[in-house]
């Protein structure tokens, strides 16, 4: 590995010698950096919102067209990409169920999948923040904060549901080594099993 480069909104408020930031604003379109991410061998795609309190459309462009739009530039001419996308539990790969956020997940990892990429959906359940990481939605802060203790307990009665962010970084980092083997949609579980 000779670099991790962050693409982000607004500053990560951390430095490693390997890692190199861009701030950007515009996530449906990223073209002007493809000669950054020309050649990448991994795309680790995090950036995601809650569906609570924002219109379909909203929640469609942040969750289908900037995915997408990652894609299409990070992906260019490189058929040995892996990309992990993270989904959600509940996600609808039928695109047709009731739930609307739902739906829009399922058809983004259906558009992921079709892509001549080692495309990967991760759904996970409930992730536990370790090592002082926070969510950037409000009331999942609030959530976890006055749930945290019950972490250990979840964990024990229904493993198969729980992870950590931890967990999830080593299972993103496990992916590189799949060259794009079934299953492409990791639950929970298989989640837990590849950070292993």
């Amino acid at each position: 590995m000779t670099e991790v480069l962050a693409v982000v909104r607004r500053p990560l408020g951390r430095t490693a010698p390997k890692l190199r930031e861009i701030l950007h604003s515009d996530f449906a379109d990223l073209t002007p950096l493809a000669d950054d991410l020309a050649g990448a061998d991994a795309c680790f795609y995090c950036l995601g919102v809650s569906a609570a309190g924002r219109s379909a459309a909203a929640y469609e462009t942040i969750t289908y067209t900037y995915t997408l739009a990652a894609a299409d530039v990070v992906a260019a001419g490189n058929p040995d990409l892996t990309f992990v996308y993270v989904s959600g539990e509940g996600t609808d790969s039928t695109e047709r169920g009731r739930s609307a956020w739902a739906r829009v997940k399922g058809r983004t990892e259906n558009a992921l999948l079709a892509m001549d990429m080692h495309a990967y959906a991760f759904r996970p359940g409930w992730i536990q923040p370790l090592h002082g990481e926070t969510s950037g939605t409000r009331w999942y802060r609030v959530m976890y904060r006055l749930t945290s203790w019950l972490y250990p307990v979840v964990r024990r009665v229904v493993p198969r549901y729980v992870t950590s962010t931890e967990q999830v970084g080593r299972a993103m980092l496990a992916t590189t080594r799949l060259d794009g083997a079934e299953p492409r949609i990791l639950r929970t579980a298989d989640i837990n099993r590849l950070a292993a």
